[in-house]
């Protein structure tokens, strides 16, 4: 009696620890994006953002015209004779660029078509142009992205946005040891941080404000549980199945002896 009590015992023991293991390896709910989007959901995307000069910024700012001898002292040459490319401007503390002419241009806080703007106004209100077009683009704009994704490092953004999906994108995607749910994006602006956590298991994402980055957006993927104990998805399972043959083995050895 007291053999098979401690059989059944030890056969429970065994269950409770296969079923332990089992629970803490990943589920699908782990590592699936937008979990809760439906089948054809439409989501109408209203969202305007664009993004806002900086501090630190630099600038490539070209003006054209119908005469283009009136726009050289604007057009600026890195070197004089070279047919390459053209200065650029960088958003000082003050948030002012040093443009010929013009003189001191506050630009930080506006978006690129405010900035066209401004610079058009400048122009026509002091009859140095008339009607100018002027082309502004970033040559700085890149985001950093971190932790556990494939192809972690610094990538250069060409135009004016880029999303996270896509930044994430650009990093080779999560490996199978991030975490989705906790995704980290910090953004500095006028000398402030922001920590903005980010779901990807949730359509809720879309409506996220840091959906889409600002320049040097830094975004870090927490590694889950798995990477943390040292040991990947594949790895961990391999090593509850070696474990459990064992305790099976020992097991069929004790009761072939008793």
């Amino acid at each position: 009696m007291s053999i098979y009590f401690f059989k059944n015992k030890f056969y429970f023991v065994l269950i409770l620890f296969a079923l332990f293991c089992l629970s803490s390896c990943q589920t699908k709910k782990d590592v699936i994006y937008f979990q809760n989007a439906k089948n054809f959901e439409t989501i109408v995307d209203t969202d305007t953002f664009k993004a806002k000069l900086k501090y630190g910024d630099i600038l490539s700012i070209y003006v054209s015209t119908f005469d283009l001898t009136v726009t050289k002292p604007y057009n600026i040459l890195m070197e004089s004779g070279s047919s390459g490319q053209f200065i650029t401007y960088l958003i000082d503390t003050e948030g002012n660029i040093d443009y010929p002419v013009l003189g001191k241009v506050k630009l930080v806080g506006l978006t690129i078509e405010e900035a066209k703007e401004l610079f058009k106004k400048k122009f026509e209100e002091g009859q140095l142009l008339k009607d100018p077009v002027v082309i502004i683009t970033f040559t700085n704009f890149r985001v950093t992205v971190a932790g556990a994704v494939n192809n972690p490092g610094v990538y250069p953004v060409s135009g004016e946005r880029i999303s996270i999906l896509e930044a994430l994108g650009l990093a080779g995607d999560l490996s199978i040891k991030g975490r989705r749910d906790n995704i980290l994006v910090i953004r500095d602006f006028n000398g402030s941080k922001t920590y903005t956590r980010v779901d990807l298991t949730s359509k809720e994402v879309f409506n996220s404000p840091v959906f889409y980055l600002t320049q040097n957006d830094y975004i870090y993927v927490e590694p889950n549980n798995s990477a943390v104990s040292g040991a990947s998805g594949d790895s961990r399972i391999g090593t509850i199945i070696s474990i459990t043959s064992f305790v099976l083995t020992t097991a069929l050895i004790f009761v072939t002896r008793n």
